[in-house]
């Protein structure tokens, strides 16, 4: 009898293991997440992060045969209602002398195109950016209108290609395909940290399937409890050319004015903002 109840007592701690085991399976299944929500979630670490944001940004434009220009600018973002919801932005250029005191507005909004302003003080006037123009290269750069705001995640297909380490960093590999013919790739590759969920790296893929430019983020440093990119490269692989963009004196939550984001400010903005 006590042998019996011996190997009862082993019976039952095996069963609570087996039971134990199979609920963990299935409650990592239950949460696993979509191509869609780790899309969402990155969007929102890397465009969406505190209730504004301010930056001294340097630009490296460097051709294929290492000539370099800079461009140095002060950006400034501010969120309006909830997290993936309206944005605006505000950028004041320094230098080089073409583009010195120009100055560049974004409202972005959910499920709709962008607005987007250009103030270009040798002609003195405020130009309207088209919609269609948000794959067009934002002031000389490999970067685009659209890469400096962020795409609305409603306007592609994705899905997780796969699971993969990038610089020792689990990450998903997410596949994103646009809906329309509204940008010049026909599909990216992103491999998005699973721990803060910043794209590490992106991979752009041309009409003909070929990869023609790449995303780096290079340096990930922690602002105020916010994990932010602080240096980043855009290659263009067909032309050799690449930007390298470097953020000093970032900050987050600092009570930018809503009146900022206006027409009146394009021409004059206050140094408050932009120094």
């Amino acid at each position: 009898m006590k042998k019996f109840k011996i190997q009862n007592s082993k019976l039952k701690t095996l069963v609570v293991c087996i039971l134990a085991s199979v609920f963990c399976i299935l409650s990592s299944h239950a949460h696993a997440l979509t191509a869609e929500e780790v899309v969402k979630k990155s969007q929102e670490a890397f465009f969406f992060q505190g209730k504004d944001f301010k930056a001294r940004v340097m630009m490296k434009l460097i051709s294929k045969g290492g000539q370099e220009r800079v461009r140095e600018l002060t950006m400034l973002r501010k969120n309006f209602g909830a997290s993936g919801g309206e944005q605006k932005y505000f950028m004041y250029f320094f230098q080089p002398a073409d583009v010195k005191d120009m100055t560049f507005m974004v409202y972005k909004y959910p499920a709709k195109d962008d607005d987007r302003w250009l103030f270009v003080p040798a002609i003195n006037m405020v130009r309207r950016i088209a919609a269609q123009d948000k794959s067009s290269s934002f002031v000389g750069s490999d970067f685009t209108y659209e890469d400096v705001s962020g795409r609305d995640t409603e306007d592609d297909t994705h899905s997780i290609v796969k699971e993969d380490k990038l610089d020792g960093k689990d990450c998903y590999v997410i596949k994103s395909a646009p809906k329309k013919a509204d940008v010049d790739y026909s599909y990216k590759l992103s491999w998005i940290d699973k721990g803060n969920f910043l794209p590490l790296k992106d991979e752009y893929y041309d009409k003909k399937g070929e990869l023609y430019r790449v995303f780096s983020g290079e340096e990930i440093k922690d602002v105020k409890g916010f994990p932010t990119i602080t240096k980043r490269t855009m290659k263009n692989l067909q032309s050799g050319h690449r930007t390298e963009v470097t953020f000093t004196k970032t900050d987050y939550n600092i009570g930018i004015e809503d009146s900022l984001f206006s027409e009146r400010f394009l021409k004059q903005p206050p140094k408050k903002w932009t120094e």
